[in-house]
């Protein structure tokens, strides 16, 4: 669709850039131009001459990087054709110098704007190839990085399974229940660029609850949440990494907050724990919040802000303008 958008531009430049070519050269300067030269005859050899510079001459130099070459066989053809036009076509009998001040621009602006169209249409494809690659790029990192988070939760999840179906084997059922309803986020409905905030929050939900059973009497969980529209879109996997780190590295019998709240398209999450700060320097406790970071850059770009604070409690801070 785009190219033949760009393929359409093309063609209406060249149109309306030969009918107002025509109309300045046979009735701005008729004086030139009108009944006793015989302009629109040469038209048909400057057309030739234009089409042979845009489709043979300027790909085949500027491939081979011969620019200053170029310039010299560009000069030679507008003086040529000039003379052709004043000595076979017009018969005027002008020295070579009138004959170029008086004719040489009908070559040279035909020849010149065409050449510059040539460049710019050229340029806005190598730019759009560029855009191309990037974007491959950032669709394969995305992949790659939510390929890390998914694994990431299962293991997560599936130990937990595994301690209680050895220790409260009639709470196993719910808990595998809602191992599948993550499992489906996780798998397929997290594949989209963006979900509402609804099926995000509902994801995180059952995360904390699946938690809260799992470190019952260990840590002390303070969960709380506050969202104005459901409707909002969000990357997927952006808050359970935040969340994650801070059951995962919070110390024993300590106190767990995680606070989500969303207004006006602005959602802000909030998640503070106990730490062990012999193990802050630990890249497995930063390759987490690592790989967010990236995909925060990829895909909000300027509208997030991660802030990290290492007080007495270890604080993360994200705020995204969902869209």
């Amino acid at each position: 669709m785009i190219t033949l958008k760009k393929h359409t531009s093309q063609i209406l430049v060249h149109i309306l850039f030969w009918m107002l070519f025509i109309f300045v050269s046979l009735f701005v300067f008729s004086q030139y131009y009108w009944r006793e030269n015989p302009f629109l005859q040469y038209l048909s050899i400057l057309v030739v001459i234009v089409y042979a510079n845009n489709y043979l001459l300027l790909p085949f130099f500027i491939k081979k990087r011969l620019y200053i070459l170029y310039v010299f066989v560009f000069a030679v053809i507008s003086f040529f054709a000039t003379q052709l036009y004043c000595n076979v076509f017009a018969q005027c009998g002008c020295s070579i110098m009138k004959c170029l001040s008086d004719y040489l621009w009908q070559t040279l602006v035909p020849l010149i704007f065409f050449s510059f169209v040539w460049m710019l249409y050229r340029f806005l494809d190598k730019q759009d190839e560029v855009e191309h690659i990037k974007q491959e790029h950032l669709e394969m990192e995305l992949k790659f990085l939510k390929s890390q988070i998914n694994p990431h939760v299962l293991f997560n999840n599936l130990n937990t399974i595994y301690s209680y179906a050895l220790e409260k084997p009639n709470e196993t059922p719910e808990l595998i229940l809602m191992l599948s309803d993550n499992l489906k986020h996780v798998l397929y409905e997290s594949n989209s660029e963006t979900i509402s905030l609804e099926k995000e929050i509902q994801f995180i939900d059952n995360y904390i609850t699946f938690q809260t059973i799992r470190t019952e009497g260990v840590k002390h969980i303070n969960y709380s949440k506050s969202i104005s529209s459901y409707q909002n879109q969000i990357a997927p996997l952006l808050l359970i990494t935040i969340i994650e780190n801070t059951f995962k590295h919070s110390t024993l019998n300590s106190d767990i907050s995680v606070s989500i709240t969303e207004k006006n398209g602005i959602l802000e999450c909030v998640c503070m724990n106990d730490y062990d700060k012999d193990k802050v320097s630990n890249e497995a406790f930063k390759i987490g919040l690592q790989n967010l970071e990236k995909r925060l850059k990829l895909i909000y770009k300027e509208n997030y802000k991660l802030d990290i604070s290492k007080d007495d409690r270890y604080k993360v801070y994200l705020k995204l303008k969902l869209s």
